[in-house]
């Protein structure tokens, strides 16, 4: 059974994360806007990986026969000064993630609920992984601040992101 503090957390996680996928695929749509067909591509795929996220703690809540409660998600902003902003925007949410998630395990050490320390082992790896990406697109879009051609490169770059279908990374359950 779940404990009722960390179901709520997780409840909370769960809307968190279609959130990010919001954000990502309003960010998206702010790089097909300014014709950076790549950039989009990567925020699209970013927004895949969230709904993803939500899915797996979702999926916890009711392995662990807690109760699912879906609420209301945010509207994420549609502009942002410049590609650069945009991914800052996202380094800082992925930052907001990952202490919602350090909140969460907190409150699994504290009621013991032992069975919840992997999933969330898994997402503080994943979140050291989201991190680093994001850093990495903000400083690389920092390198070409300014300079078109750098810029038509970088997005063609993030262009080529592969995202793994999750049925096969075992994320979520194949139709019984």
């Amino acid at each position: 059974m779940l404990n009722p503090k960390v179901e709520k957390l997780v409840n909370e996680q769960v809307n968190k994360e279609l959130y990010s996928a919001y954000l990502y695929q309003a960010i998206a749509a702010y790089f097909v806007a300014g014709n950076l067909p790549g950039m989009a591509h990567w925020m699209n795929a970013q927004a895949q990986e969230e709904v993803i996220h939500a899915f797996k703690f979702y999926s916890h809540i009711l392995e662990r026969g807690g109760r699912v409660v879906l609420e209301a998600i945010e509207k994420p902003p549609v502009e942002w000064e410049s590609p650069l902003a945009a991914f800052e925007a996202s380094l800082k949410h992925e930052r907001f993630i990952s202490d919602s998630i350090y909140k969460i395990y907190d409150a699994v050490v504290e009621t013991r609920d032992h069975a919840t320390r992997p999933l969330l082992d898994w997402f503080v790896n994943e979140q050291i992984e989201e991190e680093d990406n994001a850093t990495a697109n903000v400083e690389k879009t920092k390198l070409v601040q300014g300079n078109g051609q750098g810029l038509l490169m970088l997005d063609r770059e993030m262009g080529a992101r592969v995202i793994p279908a999750p049925i096969l990374l075992g994320i979520l359950p194949a139709a019984k």
